[in-house]
């Protein structure tokens, strides 16, 4: 169920939209944010590390607008969100993965209505080597079984060394060092799903806090393999090119390939709030994601190195979470 709603099989599928879009840029035909007058006041976001710097940069947009409005971030995962949510500890629930059915539920408990899911961006989930390593590209079944113990994606064996992914020379007999999210993120639970089929990690991974301490990791250990969002990039790493199965063709991690669902590691990114049915949106939290949604706001998307919505897709979400 979180893979199907999660796992990008091209924004036309998904959303309803047409995919000539080149979504590696910001579509010329979202609208500009208009500004509208009495808004002002505090909002405060729970949630999501891959999207903490997008929640940071929306909020100093939104501030170019309303410089009366204060927005407080908090990134620790996306498990923290529908708990602050549930609570009333927070206006927004920035996720990399959608909510489960218990998380929905226990909000419905409280609320008496469901939480409003508002998709606001897409990633890809990259599989980060050093800098310094050859491999040419990795099949989704091999990344199971290096980073799995169950091999539920059907790999033959267990790999322990880059030779078995056909390097060689003094690759050959090296091992790995995996480092993963924790347990408590989002991206930890889509690549469970996903690229380990639902398996369980290797006791031998390195758990990290945050998505940018995975690639650092990977930065600083020659033989060190990880997986983060693609916004969390730098020079120190590479993005191995990833195929769905083994033979397949590796496609590189780029927007292009996101948007038509080749690359296989590609997810929505939402933001979840309290909008009740019946009283209608906040107009503060209405405004946010009105900006969000519209040029400036997929600018920020496309800047932070995430892939963007097209029009039509970002007039669906609109209408669907009663934002117009």
């Amino acid at each position: 169920m979180m893979l199907q709603k999660t796992l990008v099989l091209g924004v036309a599928a998904a959303m309803g939209v047409a995919s000539s879009v080149a979504l590696a840029d910001v579509d010329p035909n979202l609208p500009a944010y208009e500004r509208v007058s009495g808004i002002s006041g505090n909002l405060t976001s729970v949630g999501s590390d891959t999207l903490n710097n997008l929640m940071t940069l929306w909020a100093e947009e939104f501030a170019k607008f309303y410089p009366n409005v204060a927005i407080q971030v908090q990134g620790a995962g996306s498990s923290t969100a529908p708990p602050a949510l549930t609570e009333g500890t927070a206006n927004f629930g920035p996720m990399s993965r959608a909510m489960r059915d218990s998380e929905i539920r226990a909000f419905e408990d409280r609320h008496g209505f469901p939480p409003t899911e508002v998709p606001v961006a897409i990633d890809m989930i990259a599989v980060y080597v050093n800098k310094d390593n050859p491999v040419e590209g990795l099949s989704l079944p091999q990344v199971d079984a290096i980073f799995s113990a169950t091999r539920a994606c059907g790999y033959p064996e267990d790999i322990t060394t880059w030779g078995q992914v056909g390097l060689t020379g003094g690759w050959a007999d090296r091992d790995f060092t995996l480092y993963s999210r924790n347990a408590v993120s989002g991206t930890y639970g889509f690549f469970k799903e996903v690229a380990l089929c639902g398996g369980d990690f290797k006791s031998t991974i390195n758990e990290q806090p945050g998505s940018s301490a995975v690639v650092r990791g990977v930065e600083q250990t020659i033989n060190g393999i990880g997986y983060s969002g693609i916004g969390y990039r730098t020079s120190g790493v590479r993005v191995v090119p990833l195929a769905k199965e083994d033979g397949g063709a590796f496609v590189e991690a780029a927007a292009a390939n996101a948007a038509t669902g080749e690359y296989p590691l590609a997810r929505f990114l939402y933001i979840y709030a309290n909008a009740n049915p019946e009283t209608g949106w906040n107009p503060l939290e209405q405004e946010f994601f009105r900006m969000v949604l519209a040029k400036e706001g997929q600018e920020v998307v496309h800047r932070d190195g995430y892939v963007t919505l097209p029009a039509e897709a970002t007039t669906r979400i609109r209408e669907e979470a009663k934002l117009n």
